[in-house]
């Protein structure tokens, strides 16, 4: 039986690039059976970075800048799948389907208006690559009362769920979230704070480096507890699931504003304790859900902090720390294999949200499908053809 195709692709709110994964998945909808057979991923161009990091910055935005960046989004996401499936010598016409999560610019779920808002015109990506294009996830989730976020728990459960396990998956991207499994059953999933939003801003602003390569510059500082516990008093950490942040809230102007306690603080001091936030909010999420983890996961680029994950691992023993990578999936591509499993879901006319993690009304289909011209063509479950 020949294999089904999906693609999916991300780009986080660390706002670095475009992740794209390639899974071939077994043509039965009813099984969740695949193979990763290609991984790519593409920095954004520093001016299209720059242009997505202002619209990320709460303020008055211009329609025409979001326009403009919501096309060259879209055109960085087609031009990333088209190279993947090059590289990995898969037609375009063989592709079922993309799953774009696009770049998220604004998430407000909050408040008497929540809004989510995620750039990348998939118009664009379906014209651009001829493949039928799922986007759109999480504003749907949104409508009917749900946080939007996280939704990669229901692809963590279909893809590390275990009898006999108990599980906890951990994203650290720009914000940090956490997935509970106990066995096959789907327990908790909420943001868990800052991810390496913070610790990435800091290294700009200090080091003039994108990132804090393998934490070794926060593995020098000492945590400034005052520091750390203003930032820990935060009405977020006080908030039980389901919960949702960004970088609206956990901004360079909210560290500032930290900032001003401590005047004289040592910017590797203030990089210690950046880390130590993460693994605070990680941690103290996993205890506030009561959940008896025997297994912490980690994917995203946090996974390969070794400073962040030395101090998981000293909070978290007895439980066994690793990376997504020991149960067969590389840590660098989740967050993407989880938008093409999300886009296979909405083909086939299932949920994609779990709303005991977002907070949602039930379960609904999620994204809009935007039909391709070369392939990918975009059968309705049931009609048979």
């Amino acid at each position: 039986m020949a294999p089904a195709y999906y693609l999916g692709l991300m780009s986080g709110t660390s706002v670095d690039g475009v992740d794209a994964a390639l899974l071939a998945f077994d043509e039965d909808l009813a099984c969740d059976r695949f193979d990763v057979l290609a991984t790519l991923g593409r920095p954004h161009p520093p001016a299209l970075r720059d242009a997505i990091a202002t619209l990320c910055t709460p303020g008055e935005d211009g329609l025409d800048e979001a326009g403009r960046v919501d096309r060259e989004v879209a055109v960085a996401f087609a031009d990333t799948a088209l190279a993947l499936l090059e590289s990995s010598g898969i037609d375009a016409a063989r592709v079922s389907a993309i799953g774009s999560h696009g770049q998220t610019v604004r998430h407000r779920p909050g408040g008497n208006t929540p809004f989510t808002l995620q750039l990348g015109d998939p118009n664009t990506i379906a014209e651009r690559t001829g493949i039928t294009t799922v986007a759109d996830f999480r504003r749907r989730d949104i409508a009917a009362g749900g946080e939007g976020a996280p939704l990669a728990p229901a692809f963590h459960r279909a893809c590390f769920g275990a009898a006999g396990c108990c599980r906890a998956i951990v994203n650290i991207g720009g914000i940090a979230n956490a997935t509970l499994l106990d066995g096959e059953t789907l327990v908790a999933g909420f943001d868990t704070g800052p991810g390496n939003t913070l610790l990435d801003a800091w290294s700009r602003r200090h080091q003039g480096a994108d990132y804090d390569a393998g934490g070794a510059w926060s593995a020098e500082g000492t945590v400034i507890p005052a520091l750390l516990d203003g930032a820990l008093s935060d009405a977020f950490f006080q908030r039980a699931g389901p919960r949702s942040t960004g970088r609206e809230h956990f901004s360079e102007a909210w560290l500032d504003s930290l900032l001003a306690a401590v005047p004289d603080a040592d910017p590797r001091d203030v990089q210690a304790t950046l880390a130590a936030l993460t693994a605070q909010g990680i941690i103290r999420g996993l205890e506030r859900a009561g959940f008896p983890a025997d297994e912490v996961y980690v994917c995203g680029g946090g996974a390969h902090n070794d400073d962040l994950m030395r101090r998981l691992h000293r909070a978290l023993e007895p439980a066994r720390l690793a990376t997504t990578q020991a149960l067969g999936l590389d840590p660098d591509w989740v967050e993407a294999a989880a938008f093409a499993w999300l886009a296979r879901e909405t083909l086939a006319g299932r949920p994609g949200n779990a709303p005991a993690v977002t907070g949602a009304a039930g379960p609904r289909v999620l994204g809009g499908i935007y039909p391709g011209s070369a392939g990918g063509r975009w059968v309705v479950p049931g009609s048979g053809g």
